[in-house]
């Protein structure tokens, strides 16, 4: 079995486009087949270095490879202009200098459905000759069958009057010479289908291309709908596959989320390894109807990826993240090591994508420089006040080494004694300690800073709430950040 995934690089790789890759990769790993990886830019004004160069930089970050290439398809012009000359010799094309306005006129005098057969003038561009009569049979997987009639269909222009092809012609004679058995793509080309077949049909009947090279057998893909229902856009979110990894999403909850956009496993399974993709993956199992990205459902599956990770892999992974998206970050994360991997540690079952982390736990690195104007209002005020004075006196008594079982020994009296519910302690010391209600869990973010600078910092949402004569509103500035 060969394969081939074959984008334009016109843009970054999207995600309908790394869904394509990766059922191409799945399919051609599971039969132990071979995958090439060709990169169709023949559109010279959109097709970039850079393009390229971020798909080839997506597919390796989704950690999707490839047997051969990546070919570029401009590389292949003489071999193309070859193939046309042979299809021009061979009565299968002609030259014509019909222009749209031709085609229109075909279409009023004999009706829209009728396809335009224009004449041979020996000059112009080059157009496929279409049989009168009869019809091409696009023999699908998901699909089934999908008869065009010949009467139906236009004489398609392959070549411009300047002897550069087009992307049908293009396309089908690359997939003739590189042997592809199976070519697996989005619904939105099915339309280019029959004209790729009519094209390898008559390089067969010429000899062009391998010898007894079947034709390949097809499977379009659904479209990828939003949660709303309609065409999947950058309305939705992510577009893109830099997009989702800048999102701090992981590649291989990435490869398992698009998987199961329009292909079942034949059970309920939602979280299925990348080694058990291969093995269960068939194009049989593919739906025909559109699939629905949800990028809800991606974040929980993103998490649980998170969490069955050893706490030193997603450290060293929130450490790359925080190095590509967030320097200033990175810099403080590797300034204090061991706090940063315990803070990735007591973060772990809170965070649902990488790009969660800092929001969660940078506080641990640097002071709140303000407190949330609602978090101060809810938790800093009177009572909590009071309470937070209780917390820094049982902390005070404390040892000066603390870890999470240390300090629930020392809060938790706190509460058994005030006879309060437990978040009426907590909050206060939380928004203290954080500038507002969220944070890994308490007893561990009190380990993680230290008593001392816990101290600091109760003390400076104490004397801002005294200077506020109320709910504290900006801390100490003297009080010193982490360092």
């Amino acid at each position: 079995m060969r394969l081939r995934f074959a984008p334009s690089p016109t843009g970054a790789l999207h995600i309908g486009g790394a869904r394509t890759a990766l059922y191409n990769w799945l399919l051609a790993r599971h039969s132990g087949g071979r995958l090439l990886l060709r990169i169709e830019d023949t559109d010279r004004e959109r097709s970039t270095e850079e393009n390229i160069g971020q798909i080839i930089d997506a597919l390796e970050w989704l950690d999707l490879d490839w047997d051969d290439g990546p070919l570029l398809q401009t590389t292949r012009t003489e071999r193309h202009l070859e193939a046309l000359e042979l299809l021009l010799a061979g009565g299968h094309a002609y030259r014509s200098n019909a222009t749209a306005e031709d085609v229109k006129a075909f279409k009023a005098e004999h009706g829209a459905e009728r396809g335009f057969r224009g004449s041979d003038d020996g000059e112009g561009a080059v157009r496929l000759r279409v049989p009168d009569d009869g019809e091409t049979v696009v023999h699908d997987v998901i699909r089934g069958d999908t008869r065009f009639r010949h009467e139906h269909l236009d004489d398609p222009v392959i070549a411009r009057a300047d002897g550069s092809v087009l992307y049908n012609f293009a396309v089908a004679i690359d997939d003739l010479d590189a042997g592809i058995t199976h070519v697996v793509r989005g619904e939105d080309h099915l339309s280019n289908t029959p004209k790729q077949l009519l094209v390898l049909e008559a390089a067969l009947e010429l000899g062009i291309g391998p010898p007894e090279v079947p034709l390949p057998l097809y499977a379009h893909l659904p479209l990828l709908h939003g949660p709303d229902g309609k065409k999947l856009s950058k309305r939705h979110g992510a577009a893109s596959v830099q997009e989702l990894r800048a999102g701090g999403f992981l590649p291989e909850a990435i490869r398992n989320y698009l998987a199961l956009l329009g292909w079942g496993a034949g059970d309920d399974a939602t979280v299925l390894g990348t080694e058990e993709l291969i093995e269960r993956f068939t194009l049989e199992r593919v739906s025909r109807n559109p699939a629905r990205f949800d990028p809800v459902k991606l974040g929980w599956l993103n998490g649980v990826y998170i969490r069955s990770l050893p706490a030193s892999e997603v450290a060293a992974r929130e450490l790359a993240f925080l190095a590509a998206e967030q320097p200033e970050e990175a810099a403080l994360a590797r300034a204090r090591p061991e706090l940063f991997e315990g803070a990735v540690e007591a973060s772990q079952e809170k965070v649902q994508t990488l790009a969660d982390f800092w929001g969660l736990a940078g506080f641990l690195f640097r002071a709140p420089s303000a407190y949330e104007e609602s978090a101060a209002r809810r938790w800093l005020d009177g009572s909590g006040v009071a309470i937070l004075g209780e917390v820094r006196e049982a902390l005070a008594r404390a040892p000066a080494e603390l870890d999470s079982d240390g300090a629930q020994a020392v809060l938790e009296p706190v509460v058994e004694r005030l006879g309060v519910k437990p978040g009426h302690v907590y909050q206060p010391l939380r928004v203290a300690l954080s500038g507002g209600t969220i944070s890994p869990g308490i007893f561990e973010s009190v380990a993680l800073l230290g008593r001392e600078e816990t101290l600091r910092r109760i003390d400076a949402a104490l004397e801002a709430a005294s200077r506020a004569g109320g709910p504290a509103k900006t801390p100490d500035r003297s009080v010193a950040p982490v360092e």
